[in-house]
């Protein structure tokens, strides 16, 4: 582990096939990026903002709003197909050669506005020098020893993960959680280990925090959560 800066990264594509331009669709007058970058710039613990993006107006309000947009993503790591550890890794790498050694890195998904400064401050203190990566995610509804289904090869539907005897009652089966993809720590030095070959931790969000913007009726809901957030 070596002492160099605490970084968050954004990435954020221009491109958005289930909501067009979501990046920067207005949530309450706001664009959506602004509200994760907002809570990055609050939290002590990191001293550097950075966007990953390939679009110039993304890049325009990300710069607006405080971060730092040092280039635009190359076209290879801007399709939908792109790995975003890829994305990562490539803005880790710049700022390692051009700004300053990196010791963690804090990933932020603007799509996921809900989360709260002390969710992130969570992430961090979770990544101590036994972990590789913290993640988030809340209790899932559905569970795979009980309520989840798959096709076999022969067509016929079973139970995801079955136990001997069964389960009854979800409140019975093993606890399983979704993962929100609003947040991911890394020490910069297990970031090749992407989020499952080290060590990985999870911090619990509740589901209210966990709406992550994928389809408009997302961006709907997240919208009155943010309302009520707000008593607006």
């Amino acid at each position: 582990m070596n002492n160099g800066l605490t970084i968050a990264t954004v990435c954020a594509r221009g491109g958005s096939v289930g909501v067009p331009g979501k990046n920067i669709k207005p949530l309450l007058g706001k664009p959506l990026i602004c509200y994760t970058i907002e809570q990055a710039m609050a939290v002590p613990e990191i001293d550097k903002v950075f966007v990953s993006t390939d679009s110039e107006e993304i890049a325009y309000i990300a710069r607006m709003a405080g971060a730092e947009v040092p280039f635009l993503r190359p076209a290879e790591l801007a399709t939908s197909q792109a790995s975003k550890l890829d994305v990562i890794r490539h803005l880790v790498q710049w700022v390692g050669a051009n700004v300053g050694a990196v010791s963690r890195i804090v990933d932020l998904d603007p799509t996921s506005p809900l989360r709260s400064e002390s969710d992130i401050k969570e992430c961090i203190a979770l990544l101590d020098k036994d972990t590789d990566v913290v993640i988030t995610g809340y209790e899932a509804d559905k569970n795979p020893y009980f309520n989840m289904v798959e096709k076999k090869p022969g067509g016929e539907i079973r139970l995801v993960k079955p136990l001997s005897g069964g389960v009854v009652a979800r409140q019975a089966a093993p606890r399983v959680y979704s993962m929100n993809a609003s947040i991911y720590c890394w020490h910069y030095d297990s970031l090749h280990k992407g989020l499952w070959e080290g060590c990985t931790r999870l911090h619990i969000m509740p589901r209210e925090r966990s709406v992550d913007i994928d389809e408009p009726i997302d961006f709907e809901i997240v919208e009155i959560l943010m309302r009520k957030r707000f008593e607006l």
